[in-house]
């Protein structure tokens, strides 16, 4: 078993050294298939950010009457927390209102004198309410519409926001679909292009094979080579594609902090380095094994 290992690992190095162009051929499309498989990790990754960073950007705030007591707006608070649609809730205060007011219009002169001869804070208290889904906005909105809510509620903002809210929610649902079959196409297109090489170079040698057969070589025997030259085609791409990746991810990375500032793509690069780097080559590993399996299979009848 282990002679006959070790023959199959010999014939498959010297037909990836004797095949050189094809095999310099099968390494430049899996350089492509697997640079392609690796950017669509790093597309679902800044597309993930970029959902959080949009739905981080969307809530509603509810602004009570001025009478109401700051015991009464806790306890709304408290069941608003305890509600499941509920991410995060925060209170406001009218004396916060109005230190963040001030801080916002410091420039604005007019607006502070006014401010300053007013008898009384002509802000109102409010709380601030993220949603676990943009689309639980509309039934918190509902929990609040409760008659028992009237006389405390000043306004809710979902009624104002509501058209931004659902834009944003189908901006959400379209980045996500879009990732989600960007990723299903190019890896069906990286994985019909690189069996298409590789069952070029198998056909290649052909007549070779047919040589095997004749004096009772196995059908594992005859595969073997060819899934350990499809095997070094992977680890060399998957080498190459790599050392490809680590400039190209360093030129983008300021370009998706400007749009996106919550994701810093070269960090994330740089922490998941091994682990990007294990993935891309299994994947180059096991698009080279299961490529040669079925080529030989498939097209020259073993």
């Amino acid at each position: 078993m282990i002679v006959k290992l070790s023959r199959i690992i010999k014939y498959g190095f010297n037909g990836f050294i004797r095949n050189g162009w094809l095999s310099a051929s099968t390494i430049i499309i899996m350089i492509l298939a697997l640079v392609v498989f690796e950017g669509l990790i790093l597309f679902n990754v800044v597309a993930k950010s970029a959902v959080e960073s949009l739905q981080e950007k969307i809530d509603i705030s509810v602004y009570f009457k001025s009478n109401v007591s700051e015991d009464s707006i806790l306890n709304i608070k408290k069941s608003l927390e305890a509600l499941v649609e509920v991410k995060d809730v925060q209170y406001v205060s009218r004396d916060e209102a109005l230190v963040e007011f001030k801080k916002s219009h410091e420039d604005d002169d007019v607006i502070l004198q006014t401010l300053e001869q007013l008898d009384e804070n002509p802000l109102l208290s409010s709380i601030n309410i993220k949603a676990n889904d943009p689309r639980n906005y509309g039934t918190i909105a509902e929990y609040l519409d409760k008659p028992v809510y009237k006389d405390l509620i000043e306004k809710v903002t979902y009624a104002q926001n509501h058209i931004v809210i659902d834009r944003l929610v189908s901006l959400v649902d379209t980045i996500k679909n879009t990732g989600a079959i960007l990723t299903v196409f190019l890896s069906i297109l990286a994985i019909v292009i690189t069996f298409n090489t590789i069952r070029l170079a198998i056909f290649s040698t052909s007549e070779q094979i047919g040589i095997m057969r004749l004096v009772g070589a196995s059908n594992n025997f005859i595969r073997g080579p060819f899934v350990v030259e499809g095997i070094i085609d992977a680890v060399i791409a998957s080498i190459l594609s790599f050392l490809i990746l680590v400039p190209a991810v360093s030129f983008a990375s300021p370009y998706i902090v400007k749009f996106i500032p919550e994701m810093n793509l070269q960090g994330y690069f740089n922490a998941n380095f091994v682990s990007l780097f294990f993935y891309q080559l299994l994947f180059g590993v096991g698009l080279g094994i299961l490529s040669s399996i079925v080529a030989v299979r498939r097209y020259l009848h073993v």
